[in-house]
């Protein structure tokens, strides 16, 4: 059991690490937004029959064109295509609460149980795994 002068050190740790996982998930939702919105509007500007028509029947039809593959997203980028740049977004948005638990490792660390360390590591490694995994069926 804690003595009472422990516990406030332990208290201020774990609200300092509680910030640092807030922070990163308003940071990584904040950047998405901010790339999706460009890459949308990018999109916008450089085809206002998207605008004209009051559809998004072009953009979401089945043949539409999105990078569906890294090279494909690099690609997409070096051209500055609005398409691409909301692709980046989307994936900036999907690896945002992939970088919370890794920020949530070193905040383990830094309250000193191992315990957690060692469980919030396997998560990681289970989501980095289901990324590489996900693509292998086609």
């Amino acid at each position: 059991m804690l003595s009472d002068a422990e516990r406030p050190i332990d208290d201020h740790r774990v609200r300092q690490a509680e910030l640092a996982i807030s922070l990163v998930l308003r940071i990584g939702v904040s950047v998405s937004v901010l790339v999706i919105a460009s890459g949308l509007g990018l999109m916008m500007a450089n085809h206002p029959e998207y605008i004209s028509k009051l559809s998004y029947h072009a953009i979401t039809r089945p043949g539409a064109s999105f990078p569906h593959s890294l090279g494909a997203l690099i690609h997409s980028l070096a051209r500055g295509q609005g398409r691409g740049i909301t692709v980046l977004g989307i994936g900036l948005l999907i690896l945002t609460p992939v970088m919370r638990v890794a920020v949530s490792i070193f905040t383990f660390i830094y309250e000193q149980d191992p315990a957690f360390v060692i469980i919030t590591t396997i998560v990681l490694a289970i989501l980095i795994g289901s990324f590489f995994l996900g693509g292998a069926g086609g």
